[in-house]
């Protein structure tokens, strides 16, 4: 399992209008990705700086990739008018032998 880690910062003001894009206009579109199984949003309990990360789980790197490639660019600009900066994107392996009880769920 392959995950790509998002870092970004959501306008203060913005976050449950964000919150809304991304479950009706950007989660439809992952879930329409091969290799694509959840996004796991973290958000601050007090919302008092806006620092959100947002880890999507793929079934392989070339999955991750492909939708970096092909699609991502149109999540991004969805995307751009709630934050304000860049978003930081990251690589990682999941390895799965550490939590195989939230694999079993997840393939559950």
């Amino acid at each position: 399992m392959f995950a790509r880690i998002l870092h970004c910062e959501v306008k203060l003001e913005k976050k449950e209008e964000f919150v809304k894009v991304v479950k009706n206009e950007v989660l439809p579109i992952l879930k329409k990705q091969t290799g694509f199984l959840e996004i796991l949003p973290f958000f601050p309990e007090k919302m008092r700086e806006e620092k959100v990360f947002n880890i999507s789980l793929w079934a392989t790197k070339l999955d991750a990739e492909r939708y970096e490639r092909e699609v991502y660019p149109r999540v991004s600009a969805i995307l751009k008018p709630f934050l304000t900066a860049p978003v930081e994107v990251n690589y990682y392996n999941l390895e799965t032998t550490l939590c195989e009880h939230f694999v079993e769920t997840l393939a559950a």
